[in-house]
């Protein structure tokens, strides 16, 4: 008489949450707090190589902003080591010819990292006040202009031993850091494998590993943690090659004079040669195009008087003005920004560190508004980054529609980042109990 009900699907029960649990057999909340953070400071502490102060304090100073820099934004620290890396690679082509083929990574890093100093007519003081930066390029300059030998290298501070001498790193660190790596990914896993979740602060370890290990592949050779760089004389110039020279350098504020004048200097990236021949080709360009729309009576008029029309006939020198003021966010070496391969792996790698959070999606939250802000979260960053890389250069001045977009989209990325950084130490206070939960490597006995 009654027709035949369906069964409707029982639901699954919403598990009773809990907070901080003692150290049992297997995990407990100590013990899960104190792996990932230990891998996170590991693999942190281990991929920075801050280049070189004369002063400690600058030296230390600048490495905390490294530490903070890469737990905020580990993909902007991958980027600049593939830009390092290249424009090193680059030096070594560069250099081949007027070295015997000896001029090797270690040594383009090492320059690169503001490691080699020339004495100044300021310096000379007991502090080397006054000592300037020999940049990569101007290197490459003296090395190819035959006012340097290559054989005088050794007294540069430049032979291998010398520079082996001056590196930190530590091979029983790495090979701590490269444990902890393996097994906290093993774990993981294996976790994964027998159906049990990972807590939030498991999913966010885990998105740092990939983008930590790409950093160090960059920076393999790179020396680490020198202390104090090597201060030499430039040799003998005429006037003309003093002037191209020192018209050469990438900048002034990390000089000696100015770099410790200021702790905002240990913020600032370090300045790469393909940015200098950008500004030069702006340059060159604003004078072909100010020599050609003054003619040869008009030239001197034009420059002289403030014509109504100045606006439209720019002389280099407004535009260098220009280029000093520019507040540049990001700027991209055109040879890895034009080259898909090159991008295609960067946006691959950058959205690896959003989209590997999404790895404790069904993973409990204390409320569902948190479950969601996470799951937006980790998208969000993972758009807003891949928008942010679409742009060559991102300069801070107002462009209309652009500018919202190339400014908005590492904004937004820096918030969810910090969301997500907050979310994982308040979602401690209940998790999913099946967190703490074990499995047994049985021909081990070991509990994972």
């Amino acid at each position: 008489m009654h027709e035949h009900l369906a069964q409707r699907p029982t639901p699954t029960p919403t598990p009773i949450l809990v907070g901080w649990l003692s150290e049992p057999d297997g995990r407990g909340t100590l013990g899960l707090l104190t792996t990932c953070l230990t891998t996170v400071f590991l693999c942190t502490w281990v991929v920075i190589h801050p280049r070189v102060y004369s002063s400690e304090a600058f030296s230390t100073v600048h490495k905390l902003a490294l530490l903070l820099k890469t737990l905020l934004a580990p993909e902007f620290i991958a980027v600049e080591g593939l830009q390092e890396w290249a424009q090193c690679r680059r030096m070594v082509d560069h250099c081949a010819e007027y070295s015997n083929g000896e001029f090797q990574l270690v040594h383009a890093y090492y320059i690169s990292m503001l490691a080699l100093r020339y004495r100044s007519p300021a310096g000379g003081g007991r502090e080397g006040r006054g000592n300037k930066v020999i940049w990569p390029n101007q290197y490459t300059w003296l090395l190819q202009q035959g006012l340097i030998s290559w054989s005088s290298h050794a007294a540069w501070g430049m032979s291998i031993p010398q520079t082996r001498d001056k590196n930190k790193s530590d091979s029983i660190t790495k090979l701590i850091t490269l444990f902890q790596v393996l097994w906290f990914v093993a774990t993981c896993i294996m976790r994964a494998a027998n159906d049990l979740p990972l807590s939030q602060l498991e999913s966010m370890t885990l998105s740092y590993i990939p983008l930590f290990a790409i950093t160090y592949f960059f920076w393999w050779e790179k020396p680490k943690d020198i202390l104090a760089p090597t201060v030499v004389d430039l040799p003998e110039m005429s006037v003309e090659q003093r002037e191209v020279f020192e018209g050469m350098a990438l900048s002034e504020r990390f000089d000696e004079e100015n770099a410790q004048s200021s702790y905002w200097n240990v913020w600032a990236l370090t300045p790469r040669v393909f940015e200098k021949e950008a500004r030069d080709k702006t340059l060159r360009e604003a004078r072909q195009r100010f020599l050609e729309r003054a003619d040869l009576v008009e030239r001197e008029r034009v420059v002289k008087s403030a014509m109504s029309t100045a606006s439209e006939v720019r002389g280099p020198g407004d535009v260098e003005i220009e280029l000093q003021k520019e507040i540049v966010v990001a700027h991209w070496d055109p040879k890895l920004y034009h080259s898909k391969i090159i991008r295609s792996l960067c946006s691959l790698f950058g959205a690896s560190f959003g989209a590997l959070h999404l790895a404790c999606w069904n993973t409990a939250f204390p409320t569902r508004i948190e479950k969601w802000l996470w799951r937006g979260s980790a998208f969000v960053s993972i758009v807003s980054l891949l928008a942010f890389r679409h742009f060559e250069k991102v300069v801070l001045r107002w462009e209309g529609s652009r500018t919202i977009v190339c400014i908005g989209s590492p904004g937004l990325y820096f918030l969810s980042r910090i969301v997500m950084m907050v979310e994982v130490f308040v979602a401690e206070r209940a998790v999913d109990p099946a967190i703490y939960d074990t499995y047994e490597v049985a021909s081990y006995g070991i509990h994972l």
